[in-house]
């Protein structure tokens, strides 16, 4: 007899009752596979071009100077508002002391009333804890002496006066506290950016570093070339000036190839310019301000202080100081702030060159001034 029975299909029994399809395991099985065929097709990103790893590392440079401009900045803010607070805290202290002093002649007054006649409610009220118990009694002040009456106004303008300058520190505190935690973030940026310039150059191959370091030099040369021919343009302009004089020889006396200024103006340029050439070889350090290492406004201020010329700390406050000059025009000891966000500068020294400090891992070195793009310039003084 025919069977009516349906197909059944293929059911494994695991030892806990469960039930699973024939089948399942290879199923799985087939996915996985597939999935790790997926994943070994997935492409993977190319890897970066020395080029392209150039222009990163330059990028992370100069966000690190921004940072380190900032950081500049707090620290001087940090400085000035510590300065402050101790001001503040030795006036108070000072005036604490005046106040013990006039207390204390206030006490002598008391103990003599006392001796002569009791404790009499003058007395009481000199000897009270808060002394606006007393100056709240005006009709007592009567029955002082004019003596008496001095010391008591004397205490009273020392507590008011205690307690403008308590109030004082505390908002300086306030103050010092906002820098610090600026100064605190500004290193941290710093320190990242670093971070990764140097994790990005690690990872180099040996020819890799041989190929940015040509990148280097021919970047370096064609700055070099620029400067070259805006010092021969200078030198033709300066030598029709003079009528016809012979061309050649050093550039470094003439304007915009270097040109020199008269009287206190050149002689502070050529102090500064002296002081940064003894400079050359020293270590950049983000922060400093020498005499052992320098950052790009570090070393600008530390030459122009040496010539008599107090400048601001950071390249931000620096290039409003001074006279702005074309760049044609620029003299030694100028000054040439460089990228839109004006985070670099170093000093003229004639020729299209200057002396600055570069960057993390570079010493303070001659460079052309067009190995950057150029803000502007001043000339201090």
């Amino acid at each position: 007899m025919a069977s009516h029975r349906k197909p059944r299909t293929s059911v494994l029994t695991s030892p806990g009752g469960r039930r699973t399809a024939a089948g399942l395991t290879s199923a799985a099985l087939a996915s996985v596979t597939l999935l790790s065929q997926s994943a070994d097709a997935a492409p993977r990103a190319p890897r970066p071009t020395i080029e392209e790893v150039k222009q990163k590392v330059d990028g992370l440079y100069r966000q690190a100077e921004v940072a380190t401009q900032k950081y500049n900045a707090a620290k001087e803010r940090a400085d000035h508002q510590r300065t402050t607070v101790d001001g503040l805290l030795d006036a108070a202290a000072e005036r604490a002391q005046k106040m013990n002093d006039t207390r204390r002649e206030l006490g002598t007054f008391a103990s003599a009333q006392y001796r002569t006649g009791g404790m009499n409610p003058t007395a009481q009220l000199m000897l009270a804890k808060d002394p606006q118990q007393f100056f709240d009694r005006s009709h007592l002040m009567e029955r002082l002496t004019s003596r008496q009456q001095q010391a008591v106004s004397d205490y009273e303008e020392q507590a008011a006066a205690a307690a403008r300058q308590r109030a004082e520190a505390g908002r300086s505190l306030e103050r010092l506290q906002s820098s610090q935690a600026s100064l605190k973030a500004s290193k941290q940026s710093v320190q990242q950016k670093l971070a990764e310039a140097r994790q990005l150059l690690s990872r180099l191959t040996v020819q890799e570093k041989a190929r940015l370091a040509e990148l280097e030099r021919q970047k370096e040369a064609a700055a070099k070339r620029k400067a070259d021919e805006e010092a021969r343009r200078q030198q033709e302009r300066q030598r029709q000036q003079d009528g016809g004089g012979t061309a050649g020889g050093d550039t470094g006396g003439s304007t915009g190839g270097g040109g020199t200024t008269g009287g206190t103006q050149s002689t502070k340029a050529e102090k500064a310019l002296a002081f940064a050439r003894a400079q050359i070889g020293k270590p950049y350090v983000w922060g400093a301000t020498g005499p052992s290492s320098y950052d790009c406004s570090g070393l600008t201020q530390a030459a122009w202080k040496a010539a008599g010329v107090d400048l601001p700390r950071t390249t931000w406050d620096q290039v409003k100081v001074g006279q702005r000059v074309a760049t044609s025009d620029l003299h030694p000891g100028d000054l040439v702030f460089f990228f839109d966000d004006i985070s670099h500068v170093g000093m003229y020294i004639g020729g299209g060159k200057m002396i600055h400090a570069p960057h993390p891992g570079a010493n303070v070195r001659e460079e052309s001034i067009y190995y950057m793009p150029i803000y502007g310039s001043v000339r201090p003084g």
